[in-house]
């Protein structure tokens, strides 16, 4: 007798919604995301999508009803809680805009629960539109099966961050000029933690100066060759999450 088939299917079209989930609500799905699901995926009646809310959790919906502007769905069963995100902030200085996403999207995949981008003297870029970046983490989460959105907060300048940084919170500096080695000083201080990555021209001596003398902040080397902002942003986060995140659990 042959298996009966998983449900929902691995292959189901994933999506975050505003609308808090429960089982037996119906929703109705609009604009882009009807259009994905109606017109991209070409589902039907029947069919089965998975929903996030970023407050209860995972959920199989069916669809009730495919139509061109509007999916009516209704939820069925909770498929996993909202997840545990590592208390870990990325800071990371403004890039180019391309560049920038690539961190936003890598910060989101890899589980960063804080995004707050700093303005520091050499940055390039000087602005971020909010409502483009949350779209990016959106869709990245979507695409790494998150349960929990990043948030991201507004860019803020460097001095007025270490002005008010919080000593509760371990400030690891991603210092070119050198410091401790990355993993072993994550592995001393393993609590509530935030990474600070520079701009494309790198901290000019007076931020460092700055920055090194906050309290709980760690000067780190992340090896022996100079990095892309990008990839000081996406490496630095990967050897902390191996270090003290989450990276040991595996997925439900």
């Amino acid at each position: 007798m042959p298996a009966t088939p998983a449900w929902p299917p691995k292959s189901t079209p994933r999506l975050f919604v505003a609308q808090e989930l429960a089982a037996g609500a119906q929703l109705t799905i609009e604009g882009p995301q009807a259009h994905y699901l109606s017109r991209v995926m070409r589902i039907a009646a029947g069919d089965a999508v998975v929903l996030c809310d970023d407050l209860t959790g995972e959920w199989a919906a069916r669809v009730v009803d495919a139509g061109k502007r509007e999916v009516q769905v209704t939820c069925e069963a909770l498929l996993r809680p909202r997840e545990q995100v590592p208390d870990f902030t990325l800071c990371a200085a403004l890039l180019k805009k391309d560049r920038f996403d690539l961190v936003l999207e890598k910060a989101c995949e890899l589980g960063v629960r804080t995004i707050q981008p700093v303005l520091t003297r050499r940055c390039v870029a000087d602005k971020l539109n909010l409502d483009r970046a949350r779209a990016i983490l959106i869709e990245a989460a979507e695409q790494c099966a998150r349960t929990a959105l990043p948030q991201i907060a507004a860019p803020i300048r460097l001095d007025a961050m270490l002005k008010h940084w919080d000593p509760a919170c371990a400030l690891f500096f991603a210092d070119e000029s050198g410091g401790d080695p990355a993993v072993q000083r994550f592995a001393a201080n393993p609590g509530p933690a935030a990474l600070l990555t520079g701009p494309e021209g790198g901290f000019d001596a007076a931020e460092r100066t700055a920055i090194r003398a906050v309290s709980h902040a760690h000067a780190i080397t992340l090896g022996p060759r100079i990095l892309r902002g990008e990839t000081a942003a996406i490496a630095g986060t990967a050897l902390w999450m191996a270090t003290c995140g989450d990276w040991t659990k595996t997925r439900d």
